[in-house]
């Protein structure tokens, strides 16, 4: 049981902003848990880490409660407690007119963006409030969606502003128990998710346009340093873009 070490937790770590913050994290000293559904993708961002010595692949479905809960019961298992949760698992579906969206659509985004992050957050509250000494800190990730929305992007901006809420919400649950709550708002990390953006991709007045893209490393240090500064101190919203890409103002 690692009780002298710092534990980190990263949901959706098998690629994108998940594996590079798994690699951040570990090259930062935590031992990294590193949950995903499938084991493969897992795998091999523990590869990417240089082993298993300071890393723990937990197969995880976060619409699952059954399955989130295996994961948190693993956790307090091996490792004992849990100082930081990334919640960062995240999906979306094509871009299509808002009366062309099908329900399954919507609810598949819904569950893994919103209902997942609340399994997993509360997994993480419920951990970090019952150990000693108590307390710990969720980074949820967040989206510029949940400030301004791209077109034909109902569900995945919906979601990441019920994240705001939920990081809103736990900011102040969590005062009393030493949980600290922050949010990383991304805008254009370069990952295999967001190779559109680099190609071309719907503009609010309706052309098409290449955006500017950043490197997924300055996603990952921006979580280490928010998971970095003391419990007194929280990281309460950040947003790291992409510097040119069109959000600020009009473009």
């Amino acid at each position: 049981m690692f009780t002298s070490t710092k534990i980190a937790l990263i949901t959706g770590a098998g690629s994108g902003i998940g594996r590079a913050t798994a690699i951040a994290m570990s090259q930062a000293g935590y031992f990294v848990v590193l949950a995903g559904r499938r084991l493969e993708p897992l795998l091999e961002t523990v590869a990417s880490l240089g082993g298993s010595e300071q890393s723990m692949v937990v197969p995880t479905d976060v619409t699952n409660p059954q399955s989130v809960t295996a994961l948190f019961t693993r956790i307090k298992e091996k490792c004992g407690h849990l100082d930081v949760l990334f919640n960062n698992a995240g999906t979306n579906v094509p871009g299509v007119p808002f009366e062309d969206l099908s329900y399954e659509q919507w609810a598949s985004v819904v569950n893994v963006n919103l209902t997942g992050m609340f399994l997993c957050a509360q997994g993480a509250f419920r951990l970090m409030k019952a150990q000693t000494p108590q307390g710990g800190r969720i980074i949820n990730n967040g989206s510029i969606s949940a400030h301004a929305p791209r077109p034909d992007s109902a569900p995945y901006t919906a979601t990441k502003h019920g994240v705001t809420g939920l990081t809103k919400s736990l900011s102040l649950d969590g005062r009393k128990y030493g949980i600290a709550c922050g949010q990383i708002d991304i805008g254009n990390a370069h990952t295999e998710l967001s190779q559109r953006m680099a190609k071309g991709v719907k503009q609010a007045n309706g052309e098409v346009a290449v955006e500017a893209m950043m490197d997924v490393s300055q996603v990952a240090n921006s979580v280490v340093y928010m998971a970095g500064v003391p419990l007194d101190t929280n990281v309460q919203f950040i947003t790291v873009m992409a510097t040119t890409m069109p959000f600020v103002g009009r473009g």
